[in-house]
């Protein structure tokens, strides 16, 4: 049998298998089946009969379990049971990516000559020269008014590191659907085979007259910075980062109500937040922006601090320069005491219950690294005050679906050429607003991405603060 230490990582969904098994129609066989899995520490989701035939019963189990290497633990185990055959092995996950994810459907019917005529030649002609007589026809007359494009080059997908534009392109499917469940935008995956940022620009670039919007995804830091100053400068239409600003909207909104609940001011307290990747840096710039002042950054090497030397780019200067007013040096370890807030963007166990307890009283703690956190949830709870994490197996999932479909939903619906600071910020609030006084707890300090109210919220506030702030061309009721 596996053992289960309070470290491992939970069964998921993410690794879930149907197993289709036959054994004798006899009283007890499914309970034996049943505690083997259990006995494995899988977790059975559904039992399904399949059919049952000459006193054989075929049942179909699903079962989440931790990682690939659990699925064939339980699954070796099942077939040394006697008179239990395993018949088939479905990875559930795999099943949904078949074909890929999404599927580009007309939005009128071809059915006759004249439907040809109209979406097509000779009709199309007409709309043609229209919008090249007047090009700002094309936000009404095309799909650039609701289309996005998601472009990768596959240099930091996920927990996986550079895997290729190749093995993006099912994140990025995934980012498209994300885009339309929950804000009606319709995305497509771009996913680039370069490398080189100034080719990625000049690919971006040519593409866009046909999007609205420009999501960059899974990007390496420090290029990601250069690429989206770039492009934000050369278009007209609005370019996001979501690694950096979709992270940081949301770990700001969670900061806001985790504040709240504590009684701390975001001016009067000291935060650490250790990766100085793309979210590390962008959720440091938030916060600076929404009043934080004691904030110091970790990578590493250690904190960020004006006259380091070592594993520094011009990224790491401008912190440097702008933040850490203590001028703190050390290992996260060492600047973590007497911090209020620490804030994890990089890599499990780089801290432990020992460190949260040399924490300022009622300390918050964000773990978001993925899939395990930089500190187990389990063994701090007593220490930590307010904990999160970016998985959403715990409670307080921070997680960049709150924040980039009403974003992208709010900037395309004034057409807006940017997204700004006062539009990151406005969307910050309305996610934390969206949790009232009298429901404000440890294990609520944000709402959960199904909260149907997230998106809208998000979108009004990105609207009104375009217009507020006149990067959007036009205004909307």
């Amino acid at each position: 049998m596996i053992p289960a230490p309070a470290m491992r990582q939970q069964p998921s969904a993410s690794y879930s298998l149907t197993i289709r098994i036959e054994s004798p129609n006899l009283p007890g066989m499914l309970g034996r089946i049943t505690t083997a899995i259990g006995e494995e520490h899988g977790d059975i989701g559904a039992i399904d009969i399949v059919h049952v035939h000459g006193g054989i019963m075929t049942r179909d189990i699903t079962v989440a379990c931790r990682d690939e290497a659990h699925g064939e633990a339980i699954v070796k185990r099942l077939q040394s049971l006697e008179q239990v055959h395993v018949k088939n092995v479905s990875d559930r996950t795999f099943l949904v990516h078949l074909g890929g994810k999404i599927e580009v459907v007309g939005k009128v019917q071809v059915k006759t000559r004249d439907d040809l005529s109209m979406v097509y030649t000779p009709g199309v002609a007409r709309v043609c020269n229209a919008i090249k007589d007047d090009p700002s026809k094309m936000w009404s007359l095309t799909i650039k008014r609701n289309t996005v494009a998601v472009v990768t080059d596959g240099t930091a997908v996920l927990g996986l590191g550079n895997i290729g534009p190749a093995a993006a392109t099912p994140v990025m499917e995934g980012k498209a659907m994300i885009f339309k469940a929950f804000a009606g935008v319709d995305a497509f995956p771009i996913c680039l085979d370069t490398q080189d940022p100034d080719e990625i620009i000049e690919t971006v670039v040519r593409i866009a007259p046909v999007f609205g919007g420009i999501n960059l995804e899974d990007i390496a830091a420090p290029k990601c910075f250069y690429i989206e100053d770039q492009l934000r400068k050369r278009l007209d239409i609005p370019v996001m980062h979501d690694d950096q600003h979709g992270t940081a909207v949301v770990a700001l909104a969670a900061l806001t109500n985790a504040l709240k609940l504590v009684g701390k001011q975001i001016d009067k307290i000291k935060i650490v937040i250790n990766g100085s990747g793309a979210s590390g840096v962008a959720v440091a710039k938030i916060f600076a922006n929404a009043g934080a002042k004691n904030l110091v950054l970790c990578d590493t090497a250690g904190a960020i601090y004006r006259g380091r030397e070592v594993n520094m780019n011009p990224v790491k200067e401008e912190i440097a320069r702008t933040m850490n007013p203590e001028n703190a040096s050390g290992t996260v370890r060492d600047v973590l005491r007497g911090a209020d807030v620490f804030v994890g963007l990089s890599a499990p166990g780089v801290v432990g219950p020992d460190d949260i307890r040399a924490m300022a009283n009622d300390p918050i703690v964000f773990a978001m690294a993925n899939p395990i956190p930089e500190v187990m949830p389990e063994t701090i709870q007593g220490i930590a005050r307010v904990i999160a994490t970016g998985r959403s197996d715990y409670p307080n999932q921070i997680n960049n679906s709150l924040g980039f479909p009403g974003i992208f939903r709010g900037a395309l619906d004034v057409q807006a050429t940017d997204i700004n600071d006062e539009m990151k910020l406005a969307a910050s609030h309305a996610i934390a607003s969206l949790v009232a006084d009298d429901e404000l707890t440890e294990d609520y300090i944000i709402p959960t991405m199904f909260d149907k109210r997230v998106a809208e919220a998000v979108a009004e506030a990105t609207r009104e603060a375009a217009i507020r702030t006149g990067v959007a061309r036009k205004s909307v009721s």
